[in-house]
């Protein structure tokens, strides 16, 4: 039984109880929780550690392994509008969802939280000026994530440009990647320690009104999600390919049971071919390119994840988005959801490096991994969800859907 607690796929349990004992110690030993926060400092260090060589690994095979892709012609770039598109009205959606809830507004917390640091406000010149390094390796040390980004996709495509080469440097990428990748396990083991030490700083600090805070934040995500749902899949799909309602949702439903169960779009790509191809008739050709694709690069529960933890986070610490701002990070979680990794525990680091692009503290995301499992739930649902929807609005626009 004790063997069984420590395997890879109960890591959410492990968490589960680093977060229980955090509450218990944050109640019963104030003074302890507080003098212990160093130990969630190091863990949210360790995620801060991995944020570079994550996004670099990536985004570069990522785009190595879809420049084998022949079809990646008209239909991929259809594809690729298309995925921008959802992703971008899904977070249109989930932002009027999280302002209309304000997630961290209203708590009743023993200590006000403060943050001194400024949010990143670029004007349009000074974003593409800023992507662009001057020095790549500067840029990864300061975690400069957009310039990294930039460079990675540009590594990525001049690999595959150099042809019988660029085998060879995939292979290389591939290995490097299985490294750090395998590192970013470890850091993961040791969540349930950050977890508790982080969750204890909080109760100890703000109080039980840190539940509170988390509860509203979770309703706002699966709500969220759910609108999403509605507007941007349910509905387009709906009107646009004639699809019966009680024959989309019945395919989705097989789907969802997988999704639910891994938290994984990976796991679920092989259920979502054999629906779309055998249930929803779209035909091989089509399926094989979009949901594989999509697996990789459509996150419309990524969209919702971002926005929900933007709007959260400002609104726990009592700052303001402009317009501008918001449109900014929009753009910020538009790039770094093309290179998300599907691994357990990516949207935790993920989500770190995004609030710390936009300028705002991820000490959060240690109470929030604790829920992670059950978020992740809903935002990978969303994630395949919007692939299915995707591969037959495709299908229907190259009049190839019966």
């Amino acid at each position: 039984m004790w063997s069984s607690l420590f395997l890879k796929k109960n890591l959410y349990f492990r968490i589960a109880i680093g977060f229980f004992v955090g509450i218990f110690t944050g109640i019963f030993f104030p003074v302890l929780s507080k003098n212990l926060k160093f130990l969630g400092d190091i863990y949210l260090n360790l995620i801060k550690m991995m944020i570079v060589p994550i996004i670099f690994f990536s985004v570069t095979t990522g785009i190595l392994n879809l420049g084998d892709r022949r079809e990646f012609k008209r239909i991929g770039f259809k594809t690729i509008f298309l995925f921008v598109f959802m992703f971008l009205a899904s977070s249109a959606v989930s932002l009027l969802v999280a302002y209309a809830i304000q997630p961290g507004h209203n708590l009743i917390l023993e200590n006000t939280p403060t943050y001194t640091g400024e949010l990143t406000t670029p004007s349009a010149v000074d974003f593409f000026s800023n992507i662009v390094p001057s020095n790549i390796i500067d840029a990864m040390a300061k975690g400069n994530i957009l310039s990294v980004i930039l460079f990675s996709a540009l590594f990525a495509i001049a690999s595959v440009s150099i042809e019988k080469e660029s085998q060879k440097v995939r292979e290389l990428l591939q290995s490097f990647s299985s490294v750090f990748f395998k590192i970013l396990d470890y850091v993961m083991e040791t969540s349930p320690l950050g977890v508790a030490a982080l969750m204890a700083y909080s109760i100890a600090e703000y109080g039980e009104g840190i539940f509170t805070a988390l509860s509203k934040y979770i309703l706002t995500a699966y709500l969220a999600c759910i609108a999403v749902f509605i507007v941007v899949m349910l509905v387009p799909t709906l009107v646009y390919t004639k699809i019966s309602f009680k024959r989309f949702i019945v395919g989705l439903s097989k789907i969802w049971l997988v999704t639910l169960s891994t938290t994984s779009s990976a796991a679920a790509l092989p259920t979502s071919l054999k629906i779309s191809k055998e249930e929803y008739l779209v035909p091989e050709e089509i399926s094989n390119f979009v949901l594989p694709l999509g697996c990789t690069i459509n996150m419309c529960g990524g969209a919702a994840s971002f926005c929900c933890l933007a709007v959260f986070v400002s609104g726990f610490y009592n700052i303001t988005f402009s317009f501008e701002q918001i449109v900014y990070f929009v753009i910020i979680a538009t790039l770094i959801n093309m290179g998300a990794p599907g691994i357990p525990g990516g949207g935790i680091i993920l989500g770190a490096s995004f609030l710390s692009i936009i300028g705002l503290p991820f000490d959060l995301m240690g109470p929030i991994a604790a829920f992670y499992r059950l978020l992740d739930m809903a935002f990978t649902t969303m994630n395949v969800t919007g692939d299915i929807a995707a591969n037959l609005l495709i299908a229907k626009s190259e009049e190839k859907h019966r």
